[in-house]
């Protein structure tokens, strides 16, 4: 971390240190704000393919949400769903293959991300944005969704009708938002009478708390075949978080572990792509 960052989050840490000694709620409202809010945004150049894409567009919450298509019509199709301050140009190296494989490819950025337009979002919009996508561009049986897009689709598939012919590629979903809050109140240094008021907060937001949003809960709901791959050395979407859900045998859930590759280039791996390409 560089000079500057290590300024910027110290001064940010003091900010919460001094508005949870005033009020705890507060301070749990500001929080929750921050932790909505991609810090980054990917807007590097398009790919080649994606120049090459028709555009599509539609309005969410207020935000438009912007997307590219492929080899439209097709009788498959399939979708990307990105991660959290990520955008659908990452995957690049996944349009080809699929349109080789007959596929129509189908891929959006989420609200405040890429070149869609909003600052915030939460899970239950990106969950909103993958059933608007199927109700208006599909039908789609075929899903490729990394981290928080791996937990929107989860989510999603609980509500959707969806049989054994379905196929869904999980690449590091982010498991349980419990272990995505823990580390941002790790990180800002907040204390658990914050932490006590955030979780009441979720709840009053979203009708339910923390741990409903999990894709270990909703794992035995899924009818889909599911390709899920994790690195043993993810830290933002731990082994631990896996390892429940792989203990229960699910006969239509099919593992990959690897090693080394950590959270984000375990998609760009050439070996895992391939077998991503391989299960769809």
């Amino acid at each position: 971390m560089r000079l500057v960052q290590r300024l910027v989050l110290k001064y940010i840490r003091t900010k919460f240190k001094i508005l949870s000694t005033v009020s705890k709620k507060k301070a749990a409202a500001k929080a929750f704000r921050l932790f909505c809010t991609p810090q980054l945004r990917n807007k590097k150049s398009l790919p080649s393919v994606f120049e090459k894409a028709e555009r599509l567009h539609f309005s969410l919450e207020n935000n438009t949400v912007r997307g590219f298509r492929w080899q439209h019509p097709s009788q498959k199709k399939v979708l990307i769903l990105h991660g959290f301050e990520s955008s659908v140009v990452n995957f690049e190296k996944y349009v080809k293959p699929l349109m080789q494989n007959g596929y129509e490819v189908l891929a959006f950025d989420a609200p405040a991300h890429g070149r869609s337009s909003g600052k915030s979002i939460t899970v239950l919009t990106y969950k909103k944005m993958v059933q608007y996508i199927l109700g208006h561009y599909g039908p789609v049986h075929s899903f490729i969704a990394h981290s928080f897009g791996g937990l929107g689709l989860s989510l999603a598939l609980e509500d959707i009708p969806h049989d054994d012919e379905w196929k869904v590629v999980l690449i590091a979903p982010a498991a349980e938002t419990t272990t995505a809050i823990d580390h941002f109140f790790k990180f800002l240094e907040l204390d658990e009478g914050v932490r006590l008021e955030f979780d009441k907060l979720i709840t009053k937001v979203g009708g339910t708390p923390p741990n409903w949003y999990s894709v270990s809960r909703v794992a035995g709901l899924i009818k889909a075949q599911v390709l899920f791959l994790q690195d043993k050395d993810d830290l933002m979407t731990p082994m631990k978080d896996v390892l429940p859900i792989m203990e229960r045998n699910y006969p239509n859930f099919h593992f990959v572990i690897t090693e080394g590759l950590g959270h984000r280039r375990i998609y760009r791996d050439s070996r895992v792509s391939q077998q991503i390409i391989d299960f769809l």
